[in-house]
């Protein structure tokens, strides 16, 4: 059997919910039926069946699980992670070439060197901004890219070419990809969980988490910013015990017996599996998502004593008991518009490192501790950074800067990537990526190398088309592999 085969063998829905109904599914289905019987057959490439059992990858992975630290709304690299001394030098002088503005009414072409100081750390000496001293500690242990490019200057555009690979909405996200080609090790929580922030959804909302034309059953699972996490986890009083072990055993029957008499009914398939998983997580996902079992000292590496970190540390927190217990993708998402200071950046790029900083440090530091990071691949980033010149330039207090997706900074750690490094450049302003380009499509197909996937050999078949992730773009970013 050829990994092809056994990559596209055993598989089955897994989410109760979906954009179509079963009604129009199923008419999708006689109607394909009645085609088929009036032409000549074909190789049907996909399986009949999907499911979240581990799958066996293509070649020997480093990678096992990922976190994916979601800063939604654009950092500012030039003032967190790529010091630009002659746009410092530079500061208050026009912009010395063409610049592409997202917003042209509030658009300047005065330069605006950041605020902030950039100071070297540990042994690599990478230096990193001021607003930053928890990742500064932290340094050694992670592959910080300077050169990051989607070239697509909007929110929206941009966010799904680095979480589907395509600028267009209905791709499946990274987390589906990645449970669609090698499930999960847990069979008692959702393989892909998206962590969502208490002040709002993220630009697109639940598209972020969303399986496109995958099976339902590759679908994120949102854990909910405060409790009860999962809503109707817990059974009434009355329902308890023996008496909810009978009624969901009738309705496996009941279920089984329904699907049986339905073949290729697949959204119907990944809703009986809800149900069943649901049962399942009764137990393991209290468990789980239980913060109390951890120790004083670790809720304070997190920063869960601070009121302005607490939320995103015990968020991260979270994450790590998830993949310790065989959850294959986590995304724990900033609010709506956190990061996109087109005004007032002064103020608001430190209150949102304030968030983020410690707790994202942390995490790497705890999953070094456990002996889990080198199987865990941590991603932190968002969809663009920043534009060196002014936006709305209305004194100094309230000036920001516009998007910039040509040339932005992200960092990883773990995973199978190499700590203690910088890749790739911006030119001397931070405008453009210039050296060692990282396309987002370069990312996607280092990270499925990180996992043992081979970019053609996962793939998709819908309506007679092989779909991938890549779609024949991308290379693997070599240079940045342990």
């Amino acid at each position: 059997m050829t990994p092809f085969d056994r990559l596209q063998s055993n598989r089955r829905h897994f989410l109760a919910t979906h954009a179509f109904g079963i009604c129009s599914t199923a008419l999708a289905w006689l109607l394909q039926q009645d085609a088929a019987s009036a032409a000549p057959p074909k190789p049907n490439l996909a399986p009949e069946h999907f499911d979240l059992k581990p799958k066996p990858p293509q070649h020997r992975p480093a990678a096992q699980a990922m976190i994916s630290l979601w800063m939604q709304g654009g950092p500012s690299h030039i003032d967190l992670f790529d010091p630009k001394p002659e746009l410092t030098k530079r500061d208050g002088q026009p912009f010395p070439g063409d610049i592409k503005y997202d917003n042209a009414a509030q658009a300047s072409a005065t330069m605006l060197g950041s605020p902030w100081k950039f100071q070297q750390h540990g042994e690599c000496g990478t230096e990193l901004s001021e607003l930053l001293p928890h990742l500064a500690e932290i340094v050694d242990d992670i592959c910080l890219i300077r050169s990051t490019r989607t070239g697509v200057n909007n929110h929206g555009q941009s966010i799904r070419a680095l979480n589907t690979g395509q600028i267009v909405g209905g791709q499946p996200g990274l987390g589906s990809w990645l449970t669609y080609g090698l499930g999960s090790e847990s069979q008692d929580l959702p393989a892909y969980l998206a962590l969502t922030d208490p002040g709002q959804l993220p630009v697109l909302g639940v598209e972020n988490w969303n399986n496109g034309y995958l099976p339902s059953v590759y679908q994120g699972t949102v854990i909910r910013p405060q409790e009860p996490r999962i809503l109707n986890l817990t059974p009434p009083a009355r329902l308890a015990g023996t008496a909810q072990q009978r009624y969901l055993g009738y309705l496996e029957n009941l279920n089984r017996r329904h699907l049986a008499q339905r073949p290729g009914e697949h959204d119907l398939e990944a809703r009986i599996a809800s149900y069943e998983l649901a049962a399942r997580m009764q137990t393991a996902a209290k468990e789980a998502l239980d913060l109390s079992q951890e120790s004083a000292a670790t809720q304070r590496m997190y920063g869960m004593e601070d009121k302005a970190t607490r939320d995103y540390g015990s968020r991260c927190l979270i994450a790590r008991r998830l993949v310790e217990r065989g959850v294959r993708f986590v995304q724990v998402f900033t609010e709506n518009q956190r990061w996109d200071h087109h005004n007032s950046i002064r103020s608001g790029l430190p209150s949102a490192c304030k968030k983020v900083d410690q707790p994202s440090a942390a995490l790497v530091k705890d999953l070094k501790q456990r002996g889990l990071l080198d199987s865990t691949l941590v991603h932190w980033g968002g969809e663009m950074g920043r534009l060196p010149v002014i936006q709305n330039d209305a004194g100094p207090k309230k000036v920001g800067r516009d998007h910039n997706t040509y040339g932005f900074s992200m960092w990883l750690a773990g995973g199978g990537v190499r700590g203690g490094m910088t890749f790739g450049s911006t030119d001397e302003f931070g405008h453009q990526a210039v050296e060692n380009v990282v396309h987002h499509y370069d990312y996607h197909a280092t990270l499925l190398h990180l996992f043992g996937l081979d970019p053609e050999l996962l793939n998709y078949e819908q309506n007679n088309r092989v779909r991938t992730l890549l779609e024949g773009r991308g290379r693997v970013v070599k240079e940045i592999l342990a």
